[in-house]
């Protein structure tokens, strides 16, 4: 038997790449042969943390031979994961979102209503009795920290903040300093095509009969990504065509004042309208208090498609 596989999901973000190293990390310390793997490029926040610690980001896989034994974190849904899911063996998921998978056969299942993976796995290391070092620590801070925002997001529960800070004293980091340089360091687009801005954090979701895609970048000037704002939509019209969406929905989210600007295309942009009562102006409006896609907009797009 070969050794199992850790990932997260397609676009990684901190706490999909963190997580698989810290879940690997626990199974290791369990006697299980594993290995952690992402399923695409390490993002610059994340590239920050893994340079603050001089560790090495997890191996990049397409797919996973079949039959082979896998754990998923901070995902359950086929659509988010390796292309051939059906053909390899799930043995255990740790989430914080819905359910949106069904293997057919029983397996560990662990999903909480936190505000990141990091918080469950922090109570699996409890549950276990193995320690949590500073780097372990250090790196589920980190995925708390850009999951909830600075612990600004809706998501964010109790749990997740007093385990932040359970971990920042094992750390010995400051929330407030690090984090912010942290989120900072994932706001820097310079260096990436429209395409790759597009898909940095881009979820395909079904809101019932409308077929869309919810992408998200995060920013400290919303000014200097909206001055893009004609590539963004001749990318994302590009998307839209081909994958036949009936929404593209992009949220360029201020990380310090808690806003988020939305660029809308596509024939049922009016269900951004509806759901929030504003008018579209050349495809964009201020979205004030909205920075959570899993709270804030996925719910609300769906329940008034």
């Amino acid at each position: 038997m070969g050794k199992i596989l850790i990932f997260g999901h397609k676009n990684p973000d901190t706490d999909s790449i963190t997580s698989s190293l810290v879940l690997a990390n626990l199974e290791k310390k369990l006697g299980n042969d594993v290995e952690a793997c992402r399923l695409g490029k390490v993002n610059k926040e994340t590239q920050y943390v893994l340079n603050y610690l001089g560790i090495e980001p997890p191996r990049l896989i397409e797919d996973a031979q079949d039959g082979t034994e896998v754990m998923l974190v901070d995902h359950a849904n086929s659509n988010e994961s390796i292309d051939n899911l059906k053909n390899v063996k799930i043995v255990k998921i740790v989430d914080h979102h819905q359910v949106a998978l069904n293997t057919g056969y029983p397996l560990y299942y662990r999903a909480e209503p936190v505000g990141c993976t990091e918080t469950i796995l922090y109570k699996l290391y409890q549950e276990n009795g193995i320690e949590i070092d500073k780097t372990i620590a250090t790196l589920m801070l980190s995925a708390i920290i850009s999951d909830t925002l600075l612990f600004k997001s809706p998501t964010c529960t109790q749990t997740d903040i007093q385990t932040a800070q359970t971990l920042a004293q094992i750390a010995e980091i400051d929330c407030a300093t690090y984090g912010l340089e942290m989120l900072k360091a994932g706001t820097d687009l310079s260096e990436f095509s429209i395409p790759e801005i597009l898909n940095l954090d881009a979820k395909e979701i079904d809101l019932k009969n409308t077929k869309s895609i919810i992408a998200q970048v995060n920013t400290a000037s919303i000014e200097e990504v909206m001055n893009m704002k004609a590539d963004l939509e001749s990318g994302m019209q590009n998307i839209m065509n081909e994958k036949g969406l009936d929404l593209f929905m992009l949220l360029i989210t201020d990380i310090i004042n808690s806003n988020s600007q939305v660029i809308v295309l596509g024939k049922r942009a009016d269900l951004v309208e509806k759901s929030y009562s504003i008018k579209l102006e050349n495809n964009t409006a201020l979205l004030k208090g909205v920075v959570s896609r899993k709270k804030q907009v996925v719910p609300i797009l769906t329940e008034n498609a």
